[in-house]
């Protein structure tokens, strides 16, 4: 009982000392997400389901976007950009395809037609989001952004910028720079050798 006592007594002093210091702190969670950067605080329409996307997502990866056509000279670079996905997707590299049909009318499909070309006929694992505008007064805020940052739009399908683990955007790519490029193969190995804020 003596023992008992005790005990309820140290609680209540306990108690008492808690009290007067006001509530404890929440503990911080060893595994709170990272904060998204501003660059990809942007939603789309998946492309095979229109299943909403958020960038967010993606925040803490190093970031390949694409502006992408079915009707095009450059269209065969989707082989080239899985081949990329497939190489560094490990290391923290995502591609992700926006459809567009702002150059030349190469783009005039529905979602269902544009993504069987790229899941049936080009073997795309990497994401892809619905059709959307990248350049003029309807482009979209995300490539708004882009060009902000860069200094330059895409002047044509299959325009390459590049996003690093911080959510900064750091290259850009014209059309004509190939996935497999000397240029892009360096950049995107400068940007996944980095590591992430805070490590």
């Amino acid at each position: 009982m003596r023992r008992i006592v005790i005990g309820l007594g140290a609680w209540m002093v306990s108690s008492a000392v808690a009290w007067a210091q006001g509530p404890a702190p929440a503990p911080r969670l060893a595994t709170a997400p990272a904060a998204c950067p501003a660059v990809l605080q942007h939603s789309f329409l998946r492309l095979q389901d229109d299943a909403p996307q958020n960038l967010c997502q993606y925040a803490g990866r190093v970031i390949l976007v694409v502006n992408t056509a079915s009707y095009c000279g450059f269209t065969s670079q989707y082989e080239g950009l899985e081949r990329l996905y497939a190489r560094y997707r490990a290391r923290g590299l995502v591609v992700i395809g926006f459809p567009s049909n702002d150059f030349g009318s190469q783009e005039p499909g529905s979602s269902k037609e544009i993504a069987d070309l790229c899941f049936n006929t080009y073997g795309v694992k990497f994401p892809m989001m619905s059709k959307i505008s990248v350049v003029g007064t309807h482009r979209h805020r995300f490539y708004a952004q882009l060009a902000q940052a860069t200094g330059v739009s895409p002047k044509w399908n299959f325009h390459k910028y590049l996003i690093d683990r911080q959510g900064r955007v750091v290259g850009s790519f014209a059309s004509e720079v190939a996935p497999e490029s000397t240029a892009l193969s360096q950049a995107l190995e400068s940007v996944l050798a980095a590591s992430p804020a805070g490590r």
